[in-house]
């Protein structure tokens, strides 16, 4: 129901009133060559055996006529020999630090103990059969598996664990049919984003040969009502080397199963913008196609095909607002989820025949003191998400709008879900916070009556802890929320280290979640803290604009304001704090390292977006254009370089310890970022160590199996424990 956090870097995933924007710095100059750099004490010796990374001061573009330094450009051709020796050697002197720390074994012991154990997602109801994936206690990946009716025997659908031999191959997204007799699903590489789809005989497990489509990473799959067929969205196939325009040529196509994928008609074509992304979805019933066109975060078109039409046409739904519309479809009607004069949200009803603006009908007004989050179709119902302060507050509405009832949570947390469809009155969704693990519930639309479908059972006792939502002071004023998840003694003087960590973009709300990541952490005295910055969508649609393009300095003053006032509640001085982020998250810990390294004790910066002028060029970087701006514009170029992590590294600084992890796969953000800022770190630093890790076999999101990630979070701990005075212990 929430925007999917997968496209917070995926498509990573104006006219706002109130506070002013904040004056941007004058972008920094080129920094001199090693010789003349007078912060230099001659006679600092780096605190490990760097491997040479050579550096080239003569590269400095000029580009709207400021000067850009790039002294490492060198190091984004991963496929030149010297950049992947001196990856290699990176990576290999860093787990040697990481191996030889204090408690790191423990700390992996602890950490196999919380996370080989049974979890399992909010299941799918499709006709008669019912599908759900759990991950088995001792088992390194979920596997999907069906039954028929809520008491027959399990059988196993899509296993990955037997796709190959040394765990590479891992799911994506999956669909059954509305009756549940097939599945379409993609097969990913190293957990990157590329895939390829494929359509499975639910009953005889049986893999069709001809249904097989490359391109499909990024698509959605929308199922006709006979199960024949489905629309789905298409790539051509990666060019080498990789071409940044690649996202303009997604094209929306239907495939007829049984026929040939390289025939597949296309029913919308590519937009031939690659800052945009296409996407779709059928209507139950079959009758109305949707597409919609994403224009960032703050923006999309949205155009509908009547398919019983003797000759279907797109018709505009809206285009050209400067709004987002997210439209659900239900008994010949649309429901339109939309922030267009409302940046709380509110809902429209609209009759298909009659879709010009005015002859929309407002059945839910927008709240000043909530926002709605989201909105489900559900049992002929809409089931509504309000985000108040940070806590969700679910209510079931009825198609006019009218409130039937509010929905009952155990405590002040987070809704994930629902699952259900429009047809049926059952749905499932959890709940969890940062101390109640996640709980799955079933609950009839029509009578509220609920059961507990799953509790995740973790052998750990939240019962010591407690959580704190406290507020900070942002530069401008703005009050900035956080929680602070600890022990109830924790001491109030400053000593407890704490991981403070945050995103602040693409219209993400971070609300409160439960992660078993964070218990061994807790279990060496230490506070976890999650920070509500501008740039989500925790205050509306205002909090997001205030966090993007010229206004992302905020997103880092939030961020800084959050660690001042952990130190003036007595919870963590500078030299106790370790901030912790990535993806938008490493962009934002990269900013707060170069802008402010006298807050932090050490820092953890994971698959980051560092180099804000070349980005790009890379990946889907251009998708994230309306997000952050472009280099090309002038004035956009201006408020990028002024807070560019890359760009902001001054020599002889003393920097806190810093461990920047990468993904060999990562086809979203691109990895030169993570090498870049490496190397320029080494260079200039004269504090802690700069250490560069690399994943293995591991895309964006890191890699799919349960070791990977318990080796990755023992080496941060152990490294962040260990820098803030306080390493952990065998």
């Amino acid at each position: 129901m929430k925007r999917a956090t997968s496209l917070a870097l995926f498509l990573v995933v104006v006219g706002c009133g109130g506070e002013n924007q904040a004056p941007l710095p004058p972008p920094p100059v080129a920094p001199p060559p090693v010789a003349s750099a007078p912060s230099l004490a001659p006679a600092f010796v780096p605190p490990l055996p760097y491997p040479d990374a050579r550096r080239d001061d003569t590269v400095v573009d000029d580009l709207h006529g400021v000067k850009v330094p790039d002294p490492y450009r060198w190091l984004e051709d991963a496929s030149k020999d010297d950049v992947k020796q001196w990856v290699g050697a990176e990576d290999a002197l860093t787990r040697d630090y990481l191996a030889k720390l204090p408690g790191r074994d423990a700390l992996a012991a602890r950490m196999k103990e919380l996370f080989y154990v049974e979890r399992v997602g909010i299941p799918t109801q499709r006709g008669t059969r019912l599908f759900y994936p759990r991950r088995d206690a001792g088992k390194e990946k979920y596997i999907v598996y069906w039954r028929e009716g809520a008491k027959g025997p399990e059988k196993v659908l899509l296993d990955p664990t037997t796709w190959s031999n040394d765990g590479s191959l891992s799911l994506g997204e999956w669909e059954p049919t509305h009756d549940g007799k097939r599945v379409a699903y993609t097969v990913k590489q190293n957990n990157a984003d590329e895939a390829t789809l494929y359509v499975l005989d639910v009953a005889t497990g049986k893999k069709s040969s001809v249904d097989v489509i490359p391109g499909t990473g990024f698509s959605s799959i929308s199922w006709t009502p006979a199960g024949d067929g489905f629309y789905y969205e298409h790539l051509p196939p990666p060019a080498t080397p990789p071409d940044p325009d690649r996202m303009k040529h997604m094209d929306m196509r239907f495939h007829k199963l049984g026929a040939d994928p390289s025939k597949d008609p296309v029913v919308h074509a590519e937009t031939g913008d690659a800052k945009t992304f296409l996407g779709g979805s059928l209507s139950m019933d079959g009758r109305w196609l949707i597409a919609t066109i994403e224009h960032g975060w703050t923006s999309n078109d949205v155009y509908v095909q009547d398919l019983h039409a003797k000759s279907p046409t797109w018709q505009t739904l809206v285009e050209s607002k400067t709004a987002r519309y997210d439209v659900s479809v239900d008994r010949g009607r649309l429901f339109v989820h939309t922030n267009e004069g409302a940046p709380h949200y509110r809902m429209f009803r609209v009759d298909p025949a009659h879709m010009d603006r005015a002859s929309w009908q407002e059945i839910i007004a927008e709240r000043p003191d909530a926002t709605m989050q989201g909105a489900a179709v559900v049992g002929h119902s809409l089931l509504v998400d309000y985000l108040k302060d940070v806590v969700d507050y679910p209510e079931m509405h009825d198609e006019d709008g009218k409130l039937v009832r509010a929905i009952p949570l155990p405590g002040l947390g987070s809704m994930a879900g629902p699952s259900g469809d429009p047809d049926s009155d059952t749905i499932y969704f959890s709940f969890q916070t940062f101390t109640y693990p996640s709980e799955i519930f079933e609950e009839s639309v029509k009578t509220g009556k609920r059961s507990t479908w799953h509790k995740l059972s973790i052998p750990v006792d939240p019962s010591k802890y407690t959580v704190d939502q406290l507020f900070g002071t942002s530069k401008d004023g703005t009050r900035v929320p956080f929680f602070v998840v600890h022990a109830k003694d924790m001491p109030k003087d400053g000593s407890t280290p704490t991981i403070l960590t945050g995103y602040g973009g693409f219209e993400i709300a971070e609300t409160p979640y439960f992660a078993s990541s964070i218990y061994p952490w807790l279990e060496h005295g230490g506070a976890w803290v999650e920070s509500n910055l501008r740039g989500g969508s925790e205050y509306g649609e205002e909090w997001h604009r205030h966090g993007m393009l010229h206004e992302k300095q905020h997103v880092f003053d939030d961020f800084f304001a959050v660690a001042e006032e952990l130190s003036k509640q007595g919870i963590a001085s500078a030299n106790k704090l370790a901030i912790y982020g990535g993806s938008n998250g490493g962009l934002l810990v990269g900013a707060a390292v170069t802008e402010r390294p006298d807050l932090f004790g050490a820092v953890l910066c994971e698959v980051p977006l560092l180099d804000m002028v070349r980005y790009p060029l890379y990946g889907i970087g251009k998708a994230w254009i309306p997000e952050y701006g472009s280099p090309e514009d002038p004035d956009d170029l201006k408020a990028l370089f002024a807070y560019s992590p890359y760009h902001h590294v001054t020599k002889g600084t003393k920097y806190p310890p810093t461990l920047i992890l990468s993904a060999d796969a990562d086809d979203r953000v691109d990895p030169m970022h993570a090498r870049k800022f490496a190397a320029e770190m080494q260079w200039a630093s004269t504090g802690g160590p700069v250490l560069l890790r690399v994943e293995k076999h591991s895309g964006h999101g890191g890699a799919d199996m349960v070791k990977a990630a318990v080796d990755k979070i023992a080496d941060e701990y152990a490294f962040a424990l260990a820098e803030l005075g306080k390493p952990a212990t065998n």
